[in-house]
């Protein structure tokens, strides 16, 4: 962070993940998944794979930060859904971006 920034000027919780993190909370906001439904919308994202490795360490720890609940479907498969705070971090990172596009000079 730039010193002309102030700590006011960067989102709250958001600032402290991982653009994959953001990605995996941005998925989750449309609808709950299970682990195996957002790694295809990551990797269809990405354009690459993405593997369990790097998958479920991040949504682990976006369920231990509170903003991910993670719910069993079977004995097998888990679902995950954005909570409210995580809700709140993607509404928080995407007001902090579009508050730093100049509207008079962006082209869409």
């Amino acid at each position: 962070m730039s010193e002309a920034q102030s700590v006011a000027d960067t989102p709250g919780i958001a600032k402290e993940l991982t653009a994959f993190q953001q990605n995996i909370l941005t998925i989750l906001a449309e609808e709950p998944r299970y682990g195996l439904a957002i790694k295809r919308e990551l990797e269809s994202y990405y354009d690459s794979e993405v593997n369990h490795g790097r998958l479920y360490p991040n949504l682990d720890e976006l369920v231990e930060m509170g903003l991910v609940e993670k719910s069993e479907l079977d004995k097998r498969t888990n679902q995950y859904a954005l909570t409210d705070e995580g809700y709140e971090a993607v509404l928080d990172q995407l007001g902090w971006m579009f508050s730093r596009i100049d509207s008079e000079t962006t082209v869409f």
